[in-house]
């Protein structure tokens, strides 16, 4: 078995192209069973990409980490199979095999860690020496697999390939660089690149913006983009084109090329022909271009982030959207809670799954007509990745400079068949795509202010705790809470750096206070409180809810930078009188 690394110190390596797409699977059959049920169309698939000029092949198993997973009782038997198959076609030719692994998911339950440590642990019994990651929309659970493998077998060679769309950035919203840079930096990768999504011209724009590469730059690009009729996917790119853009990146410098889906042993025999006209000496993989063009001065920050970051106590108030398409009433009451002392509006996007006019739209209108600070919420709820870039975009032109990220709240079940859930992201990796649209050759200026929402209520604190270190981690500045119960432990836990609003909603009557302690999810209202509202009628409901609500901002004020206002049945004149409140009693600014 030819040496990889002796290969690169000459040429290029040249991997072989789709095995999913070139091998045609039975209906309902995955393509890694036919490693038990069809060996000879495999073999015969290995073959060709192998007389085609292939230095490389990989094993047909893509799919396993998914499998293992799913705890299917086959994955160690299809494994083995398809080490032995590849193993068997390269026997001949001297030609590299490599242990493929697909992306493998990642839970609390069962990282992405553990799975591929699982299966490199498997391949490496069977003698593997080289390892493919590839298609990954993340790097969860790589490098702690990679450095396992090092351990193992201290000369194994370990490539790892991201998936990335022509925009830069993964299905999870990850860009292409910053993926780079993350296996470049753990120290037991040896190669590391892009396959799949794009076409071969995409993939060299894309190379563009990853910068000087420390490691070896592999490239992978599907055979154009899939053309999908009612039976079946086809890729219609040829295979000369196909070889003149990777000879061009060849020649520029990457290193190891091949391809992935749609490439048949044409695209690989005419990449090999391209190859071999190229001259001995080639430079380094290419650097990123950087422009040299002034660009103009943007606002980065507004009143309310530079009001928060003076130390100051801010005030936030949430008012939801309208039901309806009439934004006037609206306008009115969000200029009286500006005037009231309000810094930022906050606007829920559609809450309880229930359609309201749209958060950013309405966050866009209120800060263009009165200058007033916005929070639009955006949920993982309802968009996937193309309309939340596609949003954020737009929120930043506008002048927009925060929003809250959160999962969102559930589709009813009745309306399940007709409303569709998206959740593309979850709130910690959509925090974590919204400042990466920021930065030299990015798509913003400067980064957009994250925030993110706190349960202090939640039955198990802890976690909940937990899960905003995390979001901290990937990009969040801050939290909005749930109305107040104690947030020294949060502020003791999370640190002075993160940004607290302590969430506070007047409760105005009985009624209200039972619905919200058995119907809201993530508040709590004591049954003593509950009880002083027994009789009121609604000034005195109102009378004991400023009360209340006045109290708990005492008891959270030396642990919060500012406070969440919620407001209770659009009753603007109630959240006036606390504003005033609140800033009479010395407790915000």
């Amino acid at each position: 078995m030819k040496d990889v690394r002796e290969i690169l110190k000459k040429r290029p390596l040249l991997f072989d192209g789709g095995m999913g797409t070139y091998y045609k699977a039975k209906p309902g059959q995955e393509c890694e069973q036919a490693n038990l049920l069809d060996p000879d169309g495999i073999l015969t698939v290995h073959r060709a990409y192998l007389e085609a000029g292939a230095d490389a092949i990989k094993t047909n198993t893509f799919g396993l980490p998914r499998m293992a997973a799913a705890q299917n009782p086959m994955w160690e038997a299809m494994a083995d199979e398809g080490w032995k198959l590849a193993a068997q076609a390269a026997a001949k030719t001297s030609a590299a095999v490599f242990a493929d692994l697909g992306p493998a998911p990642d839970t609390e339950a069962l990282p992405a860690a553990q799975i591929y440590t699982a299966l490199a642990e498997r391949f490496a019994a069977l003698g593997a020496k080289n390892f493919l990651f590839e298609t990954l929309s993340s790097d969860a659970g790589v490098a702690e697999a990679a450095r396992q493998i090092k351990e193992a077998v201290p000369d194994a060679f370990v490539l790892v390939s991201f998936a990335v769309l022509p925009d830069g950035y993964t299905r999870e919203g990850r860009h292409c660089a910053e993926l780079v840079r993350s296996m470049t930096a753990c120290g037991a990768v040896d190669a590391v690149g892009l396959n799949c999504v794009s076409a071969p011209g995409a993939m060299r724009a894309l190379v563009q913006q990853l910068g000087e590469t420390k490691l070896p730059l592999a490239v992978m690009p599907n055979a154009g983009y899939p053309v999908v009729t009612r039976t079946r996917v086809q890729y219609q790119g040829r295979p000369e084109y196909f070889a003149r853009e990777l000879a061009r990146l060849a020649a520029e410098g990457v290193r190891i090329l091949g391809g992935c889906c749609g490439t048949t042993p044409a695209h690989i025999a005419a990449l090999r022909a391209a190859l071999d006209a190229l001259p001995e000496t080639l430079p380094a993989a290419p650097a990123a271009a950087v422009s040299t063009a002034a660009k103009p001065e943007v606002e980065k920050d507004d009143a309310f982030l530079r009001k928060l970051n003076a130390g100051k106590k801010v005030i936030a108030i949430e008012l939801d959207s309208p039901k309806d398409a009439d934004l006037t009433g609206y306008l009115d009451g969000a200029r009286r809670l500006q005037a009231a002392g309000a810094d930022l509006l906050t606007i829920a996007d559609c809450p309880i799954a229930r359609a309201r006019m749209d958060s950013s739209l309405v966050a866009c209108r209120v800060h263009r007509e009165l200058g007033l600070n916005v929070l639009p919420h955006m949920t993982c709820r309802d968009r996937n990745l193309n309309a939340t870039k596609a949003l954020l975009l737009g929120l930043y032109a506008e002048g927009v400079r925060e929003v809250l990220a959160i999962t969102g709240d559930p589709i009813p079940t009745a309306e399940r068949d007709e409303v569709k859930n998206v959740y593309q992201f979850n709130s910690r990796k959509l925090a974590q795509y919204i400042v990466s649209l920021a930065g030299e050759g990015r798509e913003m200026p400067s980064p957009l202010t994250v925030f993110g929402a706190l349960n202090l209520n939640a039955r198990n604190f802890d976690v909940e705790l937990r899960r905003a270190q995390e979001k901290l981690q990937n990009g969040m500045s801050g939290f909005l809470t749930q109305p107040v119960v104690n947030l020294k432990k949060t502020r003791e836990t999370l640190g002075e750096k993160a940004k607290i609003l302590a969430g506070i909603m007047p409760v105005v009557s009985q009624r209200n206070a039972v619905f919200m302690e058995n119907e809201v999810n993530g508040i709590h209202v004591d049954a003593e409180i509950i009880e002083r509202f027994a009789g009121l009628d609604r000034a005195q409901g109102e009378e004991l809810g400023l009360e209340v609500s006045v109290k708990a901002a005492q008891a959270a004020a030396p642990y919060a930078d500012g406070f969440y206002l919620m407001t209770p049945f659009n009753r603007i004149a109630l959240m006036e009188r606390l504003i005033a409140r609140l800033k009479d009693e010395g407790i915000a600014d």
